[in-house]
């Protein structure tokens, strides 16, 4: 009698298995062959493009610490995306970094700058003088479907070229960032992330570039986030040009408020909710435009507000310095205001 095999059910003489059984184990095999290819084609694409990203600040100590300023190091990852040094990372990683430096998978050290910086988007553009540089290709984030194969790659807690692969599990989801804005699209994975993977790329088996990953749900396990690469092309191309995204701003506080059924009923509104103007700075374009604190905004232009996250969304860059219809209830009375958004403030530094 062969040795014995054991199985999830018992032990069987190897002398017994059908044909059947050996079959199956083969198929098995040649499915975990093709895996395994697939995952390490896609790192030799573009674990050459990964980089290390290390960052120095300068903070202002504060309460009983001597006056001055202390240096808090930190890091994460990034990826080339052009062959002149310009590399994709997230805005958390760098921003605010008084010294920028890389590190190449090949071991090579190189100073970088910041080009621009983007939290409402946790993205960010840095570029280090070199060429010649591998660098990775980015895919369309808009065709991944959930249970696709992909393939995140990063420095977690500085283990350079960490490679790990999941499944997309949902695609489609919006995550809030430090700023308070929200992102929409966002990919969610299962792909392990741990820190030091923030800003590295997450990529499919051709080895093309579909997110950049973002963000851990702790102490949940396989609950991981990507910035689209449709958003991170976007943003990258604008702060490669401008340093910055530019988005309207009109210079109100809001809270969301959900709308009474009466005044629905009146108004004949397709959403019961608004967002209600809790505060008006003064000279800004919402003060200019007639909105006072108690005004409920549920248009603009000719979509519904039900949000402040719906609001964000409309003042884009193509609105500023533009006219633009607002609809709002005072009291039980609908009104049409016009509001002319000026561009966005920058984000105060720490």
């Amino acid at each position: 009698m062969g040795p014995l095999i054991t199985h999830a059910s018992g032990t069987v003489p190897e002398g017994l298995r059908t044909p059947g059984t050996a079959a199956a184990s083969e198929e098995t095999g040649d499915l975990l062959d093709a895996y395994s290819r697939a995952v390490t084609s896609a790192v030799d694409r573009v674990g050459p493009a990964v980089v290390n990203v290390e960052v120095a600040r300068r903070m202002k100590r504060r309460g009983l610490l001597p006056r001055g300023h202390q240096e808090i190091r930190g890091g994460g990852s990034g990826f080339l995306f052009t062959p002149d040094g310009y590399i994709l990372t997230n805005s958390h990683v760098v921003h605010g970094a008084g010294e920028i430096g890389i590190t190449l998978s090949n071991g090579r050290q190189l100073p970088a700058h910041l080009v621009g910086d983007d939290p409402d988007t946790d993205l960010a553009v840095i570029r280090v003088d070199a060429s010649g540089l591998p660098h990775a290709m980015l895919g369309d984030s808009r065709s991944l479907r959930a249970g696709q194969l992909v393939v995140a790659i990063g420095n977690p807690y500085g283990f350079q070229c960490t490679v790990t692969a999941g499944v997309v599990s949902a695609v489609g989801r919006s995550l809030r960032t430090r700023s308070g804005r929200l992102i929409d699209d966002v990919i969610q994975t299962d792909a392990a992330l741990n820190p030091g993977n923030s800003g590295g790329p997450l990529v499919t088996t051709r080895g093309v570039v579909v997110g950049v990953n973002t963000a851990v749900i702790l102490p949940a396990q396989g609950i991981c986030f990507a910035i689209p690469s449709a958003i991170a092309e976007f943003v990258a191309s604008r702060l490669v040009r401008d340093g910055k995204i530019r988005r309207g701003y009109i210079g109100m506080a809001g809270q969301n408020i959900s709308l009474h059924r009466r005044l629905v009923a009146l108004h004949s509104l397709t959403a019961e909710q608004g967002v209600l103007v809790a505060g008006v700075e003064p000279g800004c374009p919402a003060e200019k435009a007639g909105l006072d604190p108690g005004d409920v905004i549920i248009a603009i232009g000719d979509r519904t507000v039900g949000s402040v996250d719906d609001l964000h969304r409309q003042l884009s860059e193509e609105c500023i310095g533009c006219p633009v219809p607002l609809t709002v209830l005072r009291k039980a009375e609908k009104l049409a205001l016009t509001v002319i958004p000026q561009e966005s403030r920058p984000p105060e530094e720490e």
